[in-house]
């Protein structure tokens, strides 16, 4: 194939680029600096279809749409909501806009399990409707911006990502240096669920999905086993051997983070249902075997 990616220097882009190279299969980054090789263009979100002309997606397959700004990086001000929302759905309508014009057959576009707001105890699937947080409007907004390519009759696959471990980016590096200190804490009760994927085994979805012809809509890239908060500070701690004895409280949360701690504090049990019954075989559904994986700085393939 020939997979055009954007936000491909990311922890799921670079993983997802090394594993298409390692396949034979031929990756076009496309990237907002001055492209550096025959196998970078240009993309300019602020320009009308991302600035690609279609001689720029020529003989492209699919575009996989991973661009977005961290969401865990900085409190929630006013212009930072903005820059999140901006860097979603803003590339997703440029990113649209130029495949719909070089008729390039297949969008797979990042989307977030923040599609359902706080579940509770709740089990959700792709099924589920959206919730009412600022994440959950964004992610709607975000999944809208790709429903011009839907009626124009290319495949689009929205990826609802739970958190990925992986020992090379992501939540897991910020957590492992506490632990290894003996450091380690719950947040808040922990009660709260977390719909966590090994980065091995969301590679190999993506790349499950770029294949299927017969998949498409929101599909959840998450474990099929959510696990509370109190249960990953348990496992994380018996991974590195050292203790966790400590708890975040919750209004310690809230003041530090402000609106960004109910990321933290928010409960989300979403089980991959679709994957499910298209067939998908995760290599790592329990959580000690992943973040064993993961903390071995396994590669995705």
């Amino acid at each position: 194939m020939r997979v055009a990616i954007t936000g491909s220097t990311g922890l799921i882009g670079s993983a997802l680029a090394s594993s298409l190279h390692q396949s034979g299969d031929t990756v076009v980054r496309l990237v907002r600096r001055p492209p550096s090789g025959p196998q970078e263009v240009r993309f300019d979100p602020a320009a009308p279809d991302g600035g690609l002309s279609p001689a720029d997606l020529a003989g492209v397959d699919a575009v996989v749409h991973l661009a977005g700004a961290p969401i865990a990086s900085g409190r929630w001000t006013q212009a930072r909501k903005k820059e999140l929302r901006d860097s979603r759905v803003g590339t997703t309508t440029a990113i649209v806009g130029a495949m719909r014009a070089a008729k390039v057959p297949v969008l797979i576009s990042g989307s977030a399990i923040g599609w359902y707001g706080d579940t509770g105890n709740r089990v959700v699937d792709e099924s589920a409707p959206s919730g009412s947080d600022f994440l959950a409007t964004v992610v709607r907004e975000w999944e809208a911006a790709t429903a011009p390519a839907s009626a124009d009759g290319i495949r689009v696959v929205n990826l609802r990502s739970g958190i990925v471990l992986s020992g090379n980016g992501g939540m897991l590096p910020q957590l492992l240096l506490p632990f290894r200190l003996g450091l380690g804490a719950k947040f808040g009760a922990g009660r709260q669920y977390i719909s966590w994927i090994e980065i091995d085994d969301h590679i190999r979805a993506v790349r499950f999905l770029l294949g299927r012809d017969d998949q498409a809509g929101p599909v959840n890239l998450t474990a099929p086993n959510p696990a509370t908060n109190a249960e990953l500070t348990k496992a994380l701690a018996a991974a590195l051997h050292r203790p966790a004895l400590f708890a975040v409280p919750a209004p310690a949360l809230r003041l530090a983070l402000g609106e960004m701690s109910t990321e933290i504090l928010s409960s989300c049990r979403a089980v991959p249902a679709r994957l499910g019954q298209a067939g998908f075989e995760f290599r790592y559904p329990e959580l000690g075997p992943a973040l064993a994986a993961a903390i071995g700085g396994r590669a995705g393939r």
